[in-house]
């Protein structure tokens, strides 16, 4: 249903998508240093090794699930791999694991804009045909798990 959405849709989604590229915790990791939150500032950037160990060395070894241009004869397919595997959604889990290392550091409305973008960035890469929405939950939830365990390594001290 999502990816059959109208095509006019595809510069705002593909751009919303980029929140979830590698370079974005470390993007976010300079602001929290500036910031004075060191310890954000460590899970953020403790969060792109776990991403890829997570993502590559476990779900993707465990869970064999190909990408929709593979084994959906009707996906529609919008500048994205067609082969590969897809399971778990590496965007949605960056996104996710970001937004639980932020939340304990925000206000009401910087949550609800980083669950905002997190939930947007991952329905455009269902948009888009690079993931099923069981990738993109997928990832979101290990995004999650990562997350919160960065957040007990590293501490969360003074939020707010």
């Amino acid at each position: 249903m999502i990816n059959t959405l109208p095509d006019g849709l595809f510069r705002p989604f593909w751009l919303i998508q980029l929140a979830g590229v590698l370079g974005a915790p470390a993007a976010v990791a300079a602001i929290a240093l500036g910031a004075r939150r060191f310890r954000l500032a460590t899970g953020l950037l403790l969060l792109i090794p776990a991403k890829l160990v997570v993502e590559r060395d476990i779900l993707k070894s465990l869970v064999v699930h190909r990408r929709p241009g593979a084994i959906m004869p009707d996906a529609v397919l919008r500048d994205v791999p067609t082969v590969g595997l897809a399971f778990p959604s590496g965007h949605a889990l960056l996104l996710f694991g970001m937004a639980t290392l932020l939340i304990p550091y925000s206000s009401r409305g910087q949550r609800s804009a980083t669950l905002a973008i997190a939930i947007l960035a991952a329905v455009a890469r269902i948009y888009l045909g690079a993931h099923t929405p069981l990738d993109v939950v997928g990832g979101a939830a290990a995004g999650i798990a990562v997350g919160a365990l960065l957040n007990l390594v590293v501490g969360v001290r003074n939020p707010r």
